[in-house]
Protein backbone atom coordinates (compact mmCIF):
# COMPACT_ATOMS: atom_id res chain seq x y z
CA UNK A 1 0.00 0.00 0.00
CA UNK A 2 2.91 2.51 0.62
CA UNK A 3 4.65 2.05 -2.80
CA UNK A 4 0.83 2.44 -4.04
CA UNK A 5 0.46 5.62 -2.52
CA UNK A 6 4.08 7.08 -2.45
CA UNK A 7 3.95 9.34 -5.37
CA UNK A 8 7.44 9.66 -7.39
CA UNK A 9 8.52 12.91 -7.37
CA UNK A 10 12.13 14.42 -7.38
CA UNK A 11 14.71 13.86 -5.05
CA UNK A 12 14.52 17.06 -3.12
CA UNK A 13 10.85 16.48 -1.77
CA UNK A 14 12.27 13.03 -0.03
CA UNK A 15 12.98 15.13 3.02
CA UNK A 16 12.72 14.10 6.72
CA UNK A 17 9.37 15.17 7.17
CA UNK A 18 8.08 13.52 4.11
CA UNK A 19 10.04 10.35 4.85
CA UNK A 20 8.83 10.25 8.13
CA UNK A 21 5.16 10.66 7.37
CA UNK A 22 5.74 7.77 4.84
CA UNK A 23 7.39 6.06 7.91
CA UNK A 24 4.82 6.29 10.36
CA UNK A 25 2.36 5.32 7.83
CA UNK A 26 4.30 2.25 6.81
CA UNK A 27 4.44 1.35 10.55
CA UNK A 28 0.71 1.95 11.32
CA UNK A 29 -0.05 -0.52 8.61
CA UNK A 30 1.96 -3.29 10.58
CA UNK A 31 0.37 -2.38 13.64
CA UNK A 32 -3.24 -2.42 11.81
CA UNK A 33 -2.45 -5.77 11.09
CA UNK A 34 -1.31 -6.96 14.45
CA UNK A 35 -4.43 -5.30 16.05
CA UNK A 36 -6.76 -7.32 13.29
CA UNK A 37 -5.32 -10.69 13.96
CA UNK A 38 -5.59 -10.44 17.93
CA UNK A 39 -8.80 -7.99 17.59
CA UNK A 40 -10.35 -11.48 15.87
CA UNK A 41 -8.61 -13.96 17.74
CA UNK A 42 -9.61 -13.01 20.98
CA UNK A 43 -13.39 -12.94 20.37
CA UNK A 44 -13.83 -15.42 17.71
CA UNK A 45 -15.36 -18.93 19.27
CA UNK A 46 -13.07 -21.67 20.08
CA UNK A 47 -15.31 -24.35 18.91
CA UNK A 48 -16.82 -22.62 16.04
CA UNK A 49 -13.69 -21.19 14.36
CA UNK A 50 -13.43 -21.52 10.94
CA UNK A 51 -10.49 -20.57 8.87
CA UNK A 52 -11.94 -18.74 5.48
CA UNK A 53 -14.39 -16.88 8.28
CA UNK A 54 -11.28 -15.74 10.57
CA UNK A 55 -9.28 -14.45 7.19
CA UNK A 56 -12.46 -12.15 5.98
CA UNK A 57 -12.76 -11.16 9.21
CA UNK A 58 -9.54 -9.94 9.76
CA UNK A 59 -8.65 -8.45 6.37
CA UNK A 60 -12.42 -6.62 6.41
CA UNK A 61 -11.16 -5.03 9.90
CA UNK A 62 -7.41 -4.16 8.49
CA UNK A 63 -9.02 -2.43 5.57
CA UNK A 64 -11.28 -0.47 7.72
CA UNK A 65 -8.79 0.58 9.57
CA UNK A 66 -6.28 1.15 6.72
CA UNK A 67 -8.76 3.56 5.03
CA UNK A 68 -8.85 5.33 8.02
CA UNK A 69 -5.57 5.93 8.25
CA UNK A 70 -5.47 7.40 4.61
CA UNK A 71 -7.21 10.72 5.92
CA UNK A 72 -3.84 11.87 7.90
CA UNK A 73 -2.29 11.22 4.80
CA UNK A 74 -4.35 12.97 2.61
CA UNK A 75 -3.87 15.72 4.64
CA UNK A 76 -0.26 15.54 5.44
CA UNK A 77 0.63 15.73 1.52
CA UNK A 78 -1.64 18.63 0.69
CA UNK A 79 -0.34 20.51 3.55
CA UNK A 80 3.60 19.44 2.80
CA UNK A 81 3.63 20.90 -0.67
CA UNK A 82 3.55 24.56 0.58
CA UNK A 83 6.23 26.25 3.22
CA UNK A 84 4.32 27.65 5.88
CA UNK A 85 4.63 31.83 4.08
CA UNK A 86 2.28 30.51 1.73
CA UNK A 87 4.75 29.86 -1.07
CA UNK A 88 4.68 25.89 -2.94
CA UNK A 89 8.33 24.39 -2.25
CA UNK A 90 11.09 24.42 -5.07
CA UNK A 91 9.89 20.76 -6.15
CA UNK A 92 6.14 21.25 -5.96
CA UNK A 93 5.47 22.51 -9.29
CA UNK A 94 2.63 21.94 -11.41
CA UNK A 95 3.23 18.38 -12.44
CA UNK A 96 3.92 17.13 -9.40
CA UNK A 97 1.09 18.82 -7.54
CA UNK A 98 -0.74 16.92 -10.01
CA UNK A 99 0.85 13.82 -9.36
CA UNK A 100 0.48 13.56 -5.96
CA UNK A 101 -2.88 14.35 -5.77
CA UNK A 102 -3.54 11.83 -8.29
CA UNK A 103 -1.76 9.13 -6.48
CA UNK A 104 -3.35 9.78 -3.07
CA UNK A 105 -7.01 9.75 -5.59
CA UNK A 106 -6.02 6.27 -6.93
CA UNK A 107 -5.00 5.14 -3.23
CA UNK A 108 -8.95 5.89 -2.42
CA UNK A 109 -9.72 4.02 -5.66
CA UNK A 110 -7.66 1.27 -4.54
CA UNK A 111 -9.28 1.29 -0.97
CA UNK A 112 -12.87 2.08 -1.67
CA UNK A 113 -13.10 -0.88 -4.53
CA UNK A 114 -11.73 -3.08 -2.06
CA UNK A 115 -14.81 -1.84 0.54
CA UNK A 116 -17.22 -2.70 -2.56
CA UNK A 117 -15.92 -5.92 -2.94
CA UNK A 118 -16.13 -6.57 1.15
CA UNK A 119 -19.06 -5.37 1.40
CA UNK A 120 -21.15 -6.40 -1.35
CA UNK A 121 -19.14 -9.73 -2.67
CA UNK A 122 -17.04 -11.38 -0.26
CA UNK A 123 -18.32 -10.73 3.00
CA UNK A 124 -22.36 -11.67 2.08
CA UNK A 125 -20.49 -14.90 0.41
CA UNK A 126 -18.75 -16.14 3.28
CA UNK A 127 -21.56 -14.95 5.69
CA UNK A 128 -24.35 -16.98 3.60
CA UNK A 129 -22.04 -20.06 2.57
CA UNK A 130 -21.47 -20.50 6.89
CA UNK A 131 -25.17 -20.29 7.18
CA UNK A 132 -25.93 -22.85 5.03
CA UNK A 133 -22.86 -25.21 6.68
CA UNK A 134 -25.33 -25.62 9.30
CA UNK A 135 -27.63 -27.36 7.30
CA UNK A 136 -26.04 -30.77 7.88
CA UNK A 137 -28.28 -32.51 5.43
CA UNK A 138 -27.00 -30.48 2.26
CA UNK A 139 -23.99 -31.31 0.28
CA UNK A 140 -20.84 -28.45 -0.20
CA UNK A 141 -21.73 -27.49 -3.63
CA UNK A 142 -25.71 -27.14 -2.15
CA UNK A 143 -24.11 -24.60 0.06
CA UNK A 144 -21.76 -22.56 -2.74
CA UNK A 145 -24.90 -22.68 -5.00
CA UNK A 146 -26.86 -20.81 -2.45
CA UNK A 147 -24.67 -18.44 -0.98
CA UNK A 148 -23.87 -17.56 -4.67
CA UNK A 149 -27.73 -16.83 -5.66
CA UNK A 150 -28.08 -14.84 -2.32
CA UNK A 151 -25.01 -13.03 -3.24
CA UNK A 152 -26.23 -11.99 -6.51
CA UNK A 153 -28.56 -10.02 -4.91
CA UNK A 154 -25.73 -7.63 -2.88
CA UNK A 155 -24.34 -7.45 -6.17
CA UNK A 156 -26.96 -6.16 -8.12
CA UNK A 157 -27.66 -3.24 -5.72
CA UNK A 158 -23.36 -2.77 -6.15
CA UNK A 159 -24.28 -2.15 -10.13
CA UNK A 160 -27.21 0.01 -9.71
CA UNK A 161 -25.57 2.13 -7.49
CA UNK A 162 -22.18 2.71 -9.88
CA UNK A 163 -24.81 3.05 -12.87
CA UNK A 164 -26.52 5.97 -10.72
CA UNK A 165 -23.38 7.49 -9.97
CA UNK A 166 -21.61 7.14 -13.41
CA UNK A 167 -24.85 8.12 -15.42
CA UNK A 168 -26.43 10.73 -13.17
CA UNK A 169 -23.92 13.38 -14.52
CA UNK A 170 -24.36 16.59 -11.62
CA UNK A 171 -23.84 19.08 -14.24
CA UNK A 172 -26.24 19.52 -17.46
CA UNK A 173 -25.90 19.95 -21.49
CA UNK A 174 -25.64 23.58 -22.01
CA UNK A 175 -27.75 22.99 -25.51
CA UNK A 176 -31.45 22.66 -25.01
CA UNK A 177 -32.11 21.44 -28.67
CA UNK A 178 -29.92 18.47 -27.92
CA UNK A 179 -30.48 15.20 -29.71
CA UNK A 180 -30.63 11.57 -27.49
CA UNK A 181 -27.67 10.77 -28.90
CA UNK A 182 -25.80 13.72 -27.84
CA UNK A 183 -27.52 13.06 -24.41
CA UNK A 184 -25.73 10.15 -24.61
CA UNK A 185 -22.53 10.88 -25.54
CA UNK A 186 -22.21 13.60 -22.78
CA UNK A 187 -23.57 11.54 -20.05
CA UNK A 188 -20.07 9.04 -21.52
CA UNK A 189 -18.29 12.19 -21.75
CA UNK A 190 -19.02 13.23 -17.95
CA UNK A 191 -18.27 9.42 -16.61
CA UNK A 192 -14.69 9.42 -18.80
CA UNK A 193 -13.98 12.72 -17.65
CA UNK A 194 -13.99 12.19 -14.06
CA UNK A 195 -12.46 9.02 -14.25
CA UNK A 196 -15.19 7.46 -12.08
CA UNK A 197 -14.87 9.33 -9.29
CA UNK A 198 -18.86 10.36 -9.43
CA UNK A 199 -19.90 6.19 -9.38
CA UNK A 200 -17.29 5.44 -7.15
CA UNK A 201 -18.16 8.16 -5.10
CA UNK A 202 -21.98 7.59 -5.15
CA UNK A 203 -22.05 3.93 -4.18
CA UNK A 204 -19.74 4.47 -1.12
CA UNK A 205 -21.84 7.48 -0.07
CA UNK A 206 -24.48 4.97 0.12
CA UNK A 207 -22.67 3.00 2.35
CA UNK A 208 -21.92 5.82 4.14
CA UNK A 209 -25.33 7.21 5.03
CA UNK A 210 -25.81 2.88 6.22
CA UNK A 211 -22.51 3.96 8.20
CA UNK A 212 -24.34 6.72 10.00
CA UNK A 213 -26.80 5.11 11.05
CA UNK A 214 -24.36 2.59 12.58
CA UNK A 215 -22.76 5.13 13.56
CA UNK A 216 -25.69 6.92 15.87
CA UNK A 217 -26.54 3.44 17.46
CA UNK A 218 -22.96 1.94 18.28
CA UNK A 219 -20.56 4.48 18.46
CA UNK A 220 -22.87 7.62 19.99
CA UNK A 221 -23.79 4.63 23.09
CA UNK A 222 -19.78 3.67 23.08
CA UNK A 223 -18.86 7.20 23.83
CA UNK A 224 -20.90 6.78 26.77
CA UNK A 225 -20.43 3.87 28.00
CA UNK A 226 -17.05 2.96 27.60
CA UNK A 227 -15.78 5.99 29.84
CA UNK A 228 -18.11 5.17 32.44
CA UNK A 229 -17.85 1.12 32.50
CA UNK A 230 -14.24 1.92 33.30
CA UNK A 231 -14.73 4.35 35.81
CA UNK A 232 -17.59 2.55 37.79
CA UNK A 233 -16.00 -0.78 36.94
CA UNK A 234 -17.31 -4.03 37.90
CA UNK A 235 -19.25 -6.11 40.56
CA UNK A 236 -17.06 -8.34 43.13
CA UNK A 237 -16.68 -11.56 42.08
CA UNK A 238 -16.73 -12.84 45.96
CA UNK A 239 -20.04 -10.98 46.73
CA UNK A 240 -21.71 -11.94 43.34
CA UNK A 241 -21.26 -15.72 43.94
CA UNK A 242 -22.89 -15.37 47.42
CA UNK A 243 -25.56 -13.70 46.24
CA UNK A 244 -25.57 -16.48 43.48
CA UNK A 245 -25.41 -19.25 46.09
CA UNK A 246 -28.16 -17.67 47.90
CA UNK A 247 -30.04 -18.07 44.62
CA UNK A 248 -29.44 -21.51 43.85
CA UNK A 249 -30.61 -22.50 47.61
CA UNK A 250 -33.76 -20.83 46.45
CA UNK A 251 -34.32 -22.03 43.77
CA UNK A 252 -33.53 -25.91 44.86
CA UNK A 253 -35.91 -25.28 47.85
CA UNK A 254 -38.70 -24.28 45.24
CA UNK A 255 -38.36 -27.34 43.17
CA UNK A 256 -38.17 -29.33 46.44
CA UNK A 257 -41.42 -27.93 47.54
CA UNK A 258 -43.29 -28.21 44.03
CA UNK A 259 -41.65 -32.35 43.49
CA UNK A 260 -43.68 -32.86 47.73
CA UNK A 261 -47.14 -32.61 45.66
CA UNK A 262 -46.59 -35.68 43.67
CA UNK A 263 -44.90 -38.22 46.22
CA UNK A 264 -48.24 -40.03 46.07
CA UNK A 265 -48.00 -40.64 42.73
CA UNK A 266 -49.92 -37.90 41.52
CA UNK A 267 -49.21 -36.34 38.34
CA UNK A 268 -48.70 -32.28 39.02
CA UNK A 269 -50.93 -30.28 37.26
CA UNK A 270 -49.96 -28.30 34.02
CA UNK A 271 -49.24 -25.05 35.81
CA UNK A 272 -46.59 -26.79 38.35
CA UNK A 273 -44.84 -28.63 35.58
CA UNK A 274 -44.39 -25.28 33.43
CA UNK A 275 -43.13 -23.82 36.96
CA UNK A 276 -40.72 -27.00 37.45
CA UNK A 277 -39.55 -26.70 34.07
CA UNK A 278 -39.03 -23.01 34.34
CA UNK A 279 -36.90 -23.25 37.61
CA UNK A 280 -35.08 -26.44 36.13
CA UNK A 281 -33.90 -24.41 33.15
CA UNK A 282 -32.56 -21.46 36.00
CA UNK A 283 -30.99 -23.76 38.27
CA UNK A 284 -29.07 -25.10 35.46
CA UNK A 285 -27.97 -21.33 34.19
CA UNK A 286 -27.32 -20.85 37.89
CA UNK A 287 -24.45 -23.54 38.35
CA UNK A 288 -23.08 -22.13 35.02
CA UNK A 289 -22.78 -18.82 36.47
CA UNK A 290 -21.54 -20.54 39.38
CA UNK A 291 -18.12 -22.77 37.83
CA UNK A 292 -17.71 -19.03 35.87
CA UNK A 293 -17.40 -16.78 39.11
CA UNK A 294 -15.23 -19.23 40.78
CA UNK A 295 -13.14 -19.99 37.83
CA UNK A 296 -12.69 -16.00 37.78
CA UNK A 297 -12.58 -15.87 41.76
CA UNK A 298 -9.26 -17.60 41.57
CA UNK A 299 -7.81 -15.99 38.56
CA UNK A 300 -4.61 -14.24 38.50
CA UNK A 301 -5.97 -11.37 36.05
CA UNK A 302 -8.85 -10.25 38.14
CA UNK A 303 -6.58 -9.58 40.57
CA UNK A 304 -4.06 -8.03 38.08
CA UNK A 305 -7.37 -5.97 36.66
CA UNK A 306 -7.92 -4.93 40.65
CA UNK A 307 -4.63 -3.15 40.66
CA UNK A 308 -4.77 -1.42 37.91
CA UNK A 309 -8.41 -0.07 38.64
CA UNK A 310 -6.81 3.66 39.58
CA UNK A 311 -5.18 3.54 35.40
CA UNK A 312 -8.81 2.45 34.48
CA UNK A 313 -11.05 5.51 36.56
CA UNK A 314 -7.96 7.98 34.55
CA UNK A 315 -8.78 6.38 31.38
CA UNK A 316 -12.10 7.01 32.34
CA UNK A 317 -12.25 10.71 32.90
CA UNK A 318 -9.72 11.18 30.16
CA UNK A 319 -12.47 9.38 27.54
CA UNK A 320 -15.30 11.04 29.05
CA UNK A 321 -13.50 14.60 28.49
CA UNK A 322 -12.61 13.90 25.16
CA UNK A 323 -16.35 12.29 24.40
CA UNK A 324 -17.64 15.92 25.57
CA UNK A 325 -14.90 17.75 23.37
CA UNK A 326 -16.24 16.12 20.06
CA UNK A 327 -20.05 16.78 21.36
CA UNK A 328 -19.31 20.23 21.92
CA UNK A 329 -17.58 20.74 18.51
CA UNK A 330 -19.73 18.31 16.52
CA UNK A 331 -22.74 20.83 18.06
CA UNK A 332 -21.10 24.04 17.38
CA UNK A 333 -20.00 22.98 13.68
CA UNK A 334 -23.75 21.77 13.20
CA UNK A 335 -25.00 25.37 14.77
CA UNK A 336 -23.15 27.17 12.50
CA UNK A 337 -24.40 25.07 9.48
CA UNK A 338 -27.97 25.55 10.35
CA UNK A 339 -27.33 29.29 11.01
CA UNK A 340 -25.03 30.26 7.82
CA UNK A 341 -25.33 27.25 5.68
CA UNK A 342 -27.64 28.28 2.33
CA UNK A 343 -29.62 25.34 3.30
CA UNK A 344 -30.48 21.53 2.86
CA UNK A 345 -30.54 22.53 -1.31
CA UNK A 346 -26.84 22.83 -1.19
CA UNK A 347 -26.35 19.75 2.05
CA UNK A 348 -25.83 22.76 4.42
CA UNK A 349 -22.41 23.29 3.06
CA UNK A 350 -20.75 26.15 4.58
CA UNK A 351 -17.74 28.33 3.16
CA UNK A 352 -15.68 28.85 5.64
CA UNK A 353 -16.09 28.98 9.78
CA UNK A 354 -18.47 31.52 11.51
CA UNK A 355 -18.60 29.59 14.98
CA UNK A 356 -15.47 28.27 15.94
CA UNK A 357 -14.98 25.02 18.11
CA UNK A 358 -12.29 23.48 20.20
CA UNK A 359 -10.97 21.89 17.86
CA UNK A 360 -10.74 24.34 15.00
CA UNK A 361 -8.72 26.16 17.62
CA UNK A 362 -6.63 23.42 18.68
CA UNK A 363 -5.43 22.04 15.38
CA UNK A 364 -4.00 25.84 13.96
CA UNK A 365 -2.11 25.62 17.25
CA UNK A 366 -0.47 21.96 17.00
CA UNK A 367 0.13 22.59 13.22
CA UNK A 368 3.41 24.73 14.62
CA UNK A 369 4.65 21.62 15.93
CA UNK A 370 5.04 18.60 13.18
CA UNK A 371 3.28 15.79 13.54
CA UNK A 372 1.13 17.16 16.64
CA UNK A 373 -1.84 17.90 14.61
CA UNK A 374 -1.55 14.42 12.22
CA UNK A 375 -0.96 12.30 15.77
CA UNK A 376 -4.48 14.45 17.47
CA UNK A 377 -6.39 13.15 13.78
CA UNK A 378 -5.11 9.92 14.20
CA UNK A 379 -6.10 9.75 17.48
CA UNK A 380 -9.49 11.18 16.96
CA UNK A 381 -10.33 8.40 14.08
CA UNK A 382 -8.92 5.44 16.62
CA UNK A 383 -11.19 6.58 19.65
CA UNK A 384 -14.27 6.90 16.85
CA UNK A 385 -13.22 2.74 16.01
CA UNK A 386 -12.41 1.86 19.41
CA UNK A 387 -15.95 3.29 20.96
CA UNK A 388 -17.99 1.86 18.13
CA UNK A 389 -16.37 -1.74 18.70
CA UNK A 390 -17.21 -0.68 22.67
CA UNK A 391 -20.86 0.03 21.25
CA UNK A 392 -20.85 -3.20 19.64
CA UNK A 393 -19.51 -5.42 22.22
CA UNK A 394 -22.19 -4.01 24.43
CA UNK A 395 -25.23 -3.72 22.82
CA UNK A 396 -24.57 -6.59 20.40
CA UNK A 397 -25.82 -6.72 16.60
CA UNK A 398 -29.35 -6.27 16.02
CA UNK A 399 -31.83 -5.74 13.43
CA UNK A 400 -34.46 -3.54 14.56
CA UNK A 401 -36.06 -5.08 17.67
CA UNK A 402 -34.19 -8.37 16.82
CA UNK A 403 -30.96 -9.72 18.11
CA UNK A 404 -29.19 -11.23 15.99
CA UNK A 405 -25.70 -12.20 17.82
CA UNK A 406 -23.94 -11.30 20.53
CA UNK A 407 -20.05 -10.45 20.44
CA UNK A 408 -18.32 -12.21 23.10
CA UNK A 409 -14.17 -13.11 24.15
CA UNK A 410 -13.89 -16.59 22.97
CA UNK A 411 -17.45 -16.99 22.24
CA UNK A 412 -18.11 -15.28 18.86
CA UNK A 413 -19.63 -17.24 15.96
CA UNK A 414 -18.24 -16.97 12.45
CA UNK A 415 -21.58 -15.24 10.90
CA UNK A 416 -20.97 -12.31 14.07
CA UNK A 417 -17.44 -11.47 13.22
CA UNK A 418 -18.09 -11.25 9.54
CA UNK A 419 -21.08 -8.68 10.70
CA UNK A 420 -18.91 -6.60 13.08
CA UNK A 421 -16.65 -6.35 10.55
CA UNK A 422 -18.79 -5.18 8.04
CA UNK A 423 -20.25 -2.79 10.45
CA UNK A 424 -16.86 -1.32 11.34
CA UNK A 425 -16.00 -1.02 7.82
CA UNK A 426 -19.32 1.27 7.20
CA UNK A 427 -18.73 2.74 10.54
CA UNK A 428 -15.17 4.18 9.08
CA UNK A 429 -16.61 5.52 6.09
CA UNK A 430 -18.66 7.59 7.95
CA UNK A 431 -15.79 8.86 10.36
CA UNK A 432 -14.30 11.15 7.49
CA UNK A 433 -17.46 13.12 7.10
CA UNK A 434 -17.05 12.94 11.41
CA UNK A 435 -13.88 14.45 11.21
CA UNK A 436 -14.88 16.86 8.43
CA UNK A 437 -17.69 18.46 10.64
CA UNK A 438 -15.51 18.69 13.68
CA UNK A 439 -12.85 20.48 11.64
CA UNK A 440 -14.19 21.28 8.06
CA UNK A 441 -11.53 23.75 7.08
CA UNK A 442 -8.60 21.79 8.27
CA UNK A 443 -9.61 18.54 6.61
CA UNK A 444 -10.19 20.63 3.52
CA UNK A 445 -6.83 22.22 3.19
CA UNK A 446 -4.69 21.10 5.75
CA UNK A 447 -2.32 23.47 7.21
CA UNK A 448 -1.87 25.09 3.11
CA UNK A 449 -1.86 29.29 3.31
CA UNK A 450 -1.77 31.33 0.27
CA UNK A 451 0.22 35.01 0.06
CA UNK A 452 -2.43 37.58 -0.53
CA UNK A 453 -1.81 40.88 -2.03
CA UNK A 454 -1.98 43.97 0.86
CA UNK A 455 -1.09 47.55 0.34
CA UNK A 456 0.42 49.57 2.68
CA UNK A 457 0.67 53.39 3.15
CA UNK A 458 4.15 54.67 4.70
CA UNK A 459 3.74 57.14 7.27
CA UNK A 460 7.51 57.89 8.08
CA UNK A 461 7.31 61.45 6.29
CA UNK A 462 6.48 59.60 3.23
CA UNK A 463 3.39 58.94 1.72
CA UNK A 464 3.48 56.39 -0.93
CA UNK A 465 1.50 52.63 -1.52
CA UNK A 466 4.01 49.46 -1.16
CA UNK A 467 2.62 46.32 -2.21
CA UNK A 468 3.34 43.53 0.23
CA UNK A 469 2.27 39.80 0.46
CA UNK A 470 1.01 38.37 3.45
CA UNK A 471 0.03 34.72 4.20
CA UNK A 472 -3.15 33.82 4.93
CA UNK A 473 -4.77 30.54 6.23
CA UNK A 474 -6.57 28.70 2.81
CA UNK A 475 -10.19 29.01 2.46
CA UNK A 476 -13.18 28.56 0.17
CA UNK A 477 -12.06 32.35 -0.94
CA UNK A 478 -8.75 31.15 -2.20
CA UNK A 479 -7.69 30.64 -5.50
CA UNK A 480 -8.03 27.12 -7.21
CA UNK A 481 -4.15 27.19 -8.38
CA UNK A 482 -3.20 28.13 -4.83
CA UNK A 483 -4.59 25.49 -2.65
CA UNK A 484 -4.97 22.04 -2.81
CA UNK A 485 -8.01 20.63 -1.62
CA UNK A 486 -7.99 17.03 -0.41
CA UNK A 487 -9.18 14.17 -2.34
CA UNK A 488 -11.15 13.26 0.99
CA UNK A 489 -13.41 16.18 0.41
CA UNK A 490 -13.80 15.43 -3.30
CA UNK A 491 -15.69 12.17 -2.73
CA UNK A 492 -17.34 13.56 0.85
CA UNK A 493 -19.33 16.23 -0.87
CA UNK A 494 -19.73 15.32 -4.30
CA UNK A 495 -23.53 15.06 -4.09
CA UNK A 496 -25.97 17.78 -1.87
CA UNK A 497 -28.45 15.00 -0.41
CA UNK A 498 -25.74 13.01 1.44
CA UNK A 499 -24.11 16.03 2.51
CA UNK A 500 -27.89 16.90 3.88
CA UNK A 501 -28.22 13.43 5.22
CA UNK A 502 -25.09 13.87 7.16
CA UNK A 503 -25.85 17.43 8.68
CA UNK A 504 -29.55 15.53 10.55
CA UNK A 505 -27.73 12.71 11.30
CA UNK A 506 -25.09 15.02 13.13
CA UNK A 507 -27.55 15.69 15.37
CA UNK A 508 -29.12 12.52 15.51
CA UNK A 509 -25.52 11.40 16.85
CA UNK A 510 -25.70 13.99 19.51
CA UNK A 511 -28.42 12.89 20.77
CA UNK A 512 -28.01 9.58 21.12
CA UNK A 513 -25.05 10.35 22.71
CA UNK A 514 -26.91 12.07 25.65
CA UNK A 515 -29.23 9.59 26.04
CA UNK A 516 -26.50 6.62 26.50
CA UNK A 517 -24.73 9.05 28.73
CA UNK A 518 -27.83 8.92 30.88
CA UNK A 519 -28.89 5.75 30.90
CA UNK A 520 -25.16 4.64 31.39
CA UNK A 521 -24.97 6.97 34.42
CA UNK A 522 -28.33 5.40 36.17
CA UNK A 523 -27.22 2.31 35.49
CA UNK A 524 -25.21 0.13 38.35
CA UNK A 525 -22.29 -2.13 38.22
CA UNK A 526 -21.75 -4.37 35.37
CA UNK A 527 -21.26 -8.08 36.71
CA UNK A 528 -17.79 -9.00 36.35
CA UNK A 529 -19.01 -12.25 33.68
CA UNK A 530 -21.85 -9.80 32.10
CA UNK A 531 -23.02 -11.41 28.91
CA UNK A 532 -21.01 -14.41 29.22
CA UNK A 533 -23.79 -16.78 30.96
CA UNK A 534 -27.14 -15.49 29.70
CA UNK A 535 -30.70 -16.97 29.73
CA UNK A 536 -31.81 -15.42 26.55
CA UNK A 537 -28.19 -16.65 24.53
CA UNK A 538 -28.93 -17.28 20.76
CA UNK A 539 -25.42 -18.28 19.91
CA UNK A 540 -24.11 -21.82 21.02
CA UNK A 541 -22.13 -21.04 23.92
CA UNK A 542 -19.14 -22.71 25.39
CA UNK A 543 -19.30 -23.67 28.80
CA UNK A 544 -15.36 -22.93 29.13
CA UNK A 545 -14.88 -19.71 31.14
CA UNK A 546 -12.70 -17.06 29.52
CA UNK A 547 -9.61 -15.96 31.08
CA UNK A 548 -10.22 -11.97 30.29
CA UNK A 549 -12.86 -10.14 31.85
CA UNK A 550 -12.95 -6.19 32.02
Amino acid sequence: MVLLLLPEVKMAAASSELLTGWCLFGLSLLAILAFCWVYVRKYQSRRESEVISTITAIFALAIALITSALLPVDIFLVSYMKNQNGTFKEWADANVTRQIEDTVLYGYYTLYSIILFCVFLWIPFVYFYYEEKDEEDTSTCSHFQTALKYTLGFLIVCAVLLLIGAFVPLDVPQKRNSTEWEKVKFLFEELGSSHGLAALSFSISSLTLIGMLAAVTYTAYGMSALPLNLIKGTRSPTYERLENTEDIEEVEQHILRIKSKCKDGRPLPTRDRRNLQQLEERLRLLRRRERHLEFIEKSCWTKFCGAMRPLKIIWGVFFILVALLFTISLFLSNLDKALHSAGINSGFIILGTNLTNPLNMLLPVLQTVFPLDYILITTIIMYFIFTSMAGIRNMGIWFFWIRLYKIRRGKTRPQALLFLCMILLLIVLHTSYMIYSLAPQYVMYGSQKYLVQHNMTLVDGQPGNVTTYVPKVCDADAPEDQCTITRTYLFLHKFWFFSAAYYFGNWAFIAVFLIGLIVSCCKGKKSVIEGEVDEDDSDISDDEPCVYYG
